[in-house]
């Protein structure tokens, strides 16, 4: 089964007004973020998600409920907010992430 990576970085937090690591954990909400239709195909509820932030070194797990489509990013890819369930703090761990800040591994 896939697992979704989605990042949360405290520098985008600040300059963009997005959640952070921390409100996306108490959440369990990631907000729009942008996933290549091809990837969200492989998706499905009870799917991981990693919950990063490489600037802070901190990872926290999860499983997917849905993705919500939101609006659409400036080059028309679809962006979602990613509801997760049973979000618990792990020991960080990096992962590569495409240029959306999101992978699929």
């Amino acid at each position: 089964m896939p697992t979704l990576v989605i990042h949360a970085p405290r520098q985008k937090a600040q300059e963009e007004k997005k959640r952070s690591f921390q409100q996306t954990f108490e959440n369990r909400v990631g907000d729009e973020y942008a996933i290549p239709g091809h990837w969200v195909a492989l998706l499905s509820a009870g799917c991981k998600v990693v919950l990063l932030s490489k600037d802070e070194h901190k990872r926290a797990e999860g499983k997917l409920v849905e993705l919500v489509p939101r609006s659409k990013a400036n080059n028309g890819m679809q962006r979602y907010d990613v509801h997760i369930d049973d979000l618990k703090m792990v020991p960080y761990k990096p992962e590569s992430l495409g240029r959306t800040g999101v992978a699929v591994i």
